[in-house]
């Protein structure tokens, strides 16, 4: 088995948890579905296509930083009669960074890896107005699993973001993974896709579980501690 492992950084992120009406949320953390669409993509596969194998990837994502929640509203007036249409609500993530991986079959995996280098539609982070500020490929690791690399990867927050946690030598980021036989606390979400066609988008409850993962700082102060300075006299 094998893991892609994917950047997800820029300016505005939003992925759609759900949307009711003229109000567009955005989940915490990037959706399997949303990911597995920009795979899709870099494939270019038609929207039409059957995503099965792709949803049968192992999916788990790591919150390198957090990022701030924002609302913007957009205004519409109907091109025939003027007449102003409802205001929509629509929500994004600021300046937020993720680390996610997909496990799977090494030739899969292979073939996602080299779309991601060349793909044939530009991947965006959830919606096509948020696109990635660093290249979104970060390449293949073999013969280890999802979890181990979440764990080993290193913390690709911003620097400004490092340093503000410069007293910690090592930070605590949270995972989100597709549940596995015999997790506890597993939480239920509509998230596995089934089918991308626009007509007739179809998502079915997929288990994720919630860990934390503890990473090197690699903008951490030194710790103060000079032992020497006990022998110094007055």
């Amino acid at each position: 088995m094998s893991v892609l492992v994917l950047l997800l950084a820029g300016p505005l992120q939003s992925w759609g948890s759900s949307a009711r009406f003229a109000r567009r949320t955005t989940g915490q953390a990037p959706s399997k579905s949303g990911v597995l669409g920009l795979l899709a993509a870099a494939q270019g596969r038609d929207r039409t296509a059957d995503p099965s194998d792709l949803a049968q990837l192992r999916f788990g994502v790591r919150v390198d930083q957090r990022g701030t929640r924002i609302r913007d509203y957009q205004t519409a007036h109907r091109p025939d009669t003027g007449e102003a249409m409802p205001v929509s609500e629509r929500f994004y993530l600021a300046d937020a960074v993720f680390v996610a991986g997909a496990e799977g079959d090494d030739d899969l995996i292979g073939e996602l890896d080299r779309a991601l280098r060349e793909p044939a539609y530009l991947p965006y982070l959830g919606r096509r107005s948020c696109p990635p500020s660093r290249p979104v490929a970060l390449g293949l690791r073999r013969e280890t699993t999802l979890e181990a690399v979440l764990r080993r990867e290193e913390w690709h927050a911003a620097e400004w973001y490092q340093r503000r946690h410069r007293n910690e030598p090592e930070v605590t980021l949270d995972c989100f993974l597709d549940a596995a036989e015999g997790d506890r606390e597993v939480d239920s979400v509509r998230d596995l896709p089934l089918s991308f066609d626009p007509s007739h988008r179809r998502y079915a409850l997929r288990g994720v579980t919630r860990r934390g993962v503890a990473v090197p700082n690699p903008k951490a102060d030194p710790p103060d501690h000079d032992p020497m300075s006990a022998l110094e006299g007055d």
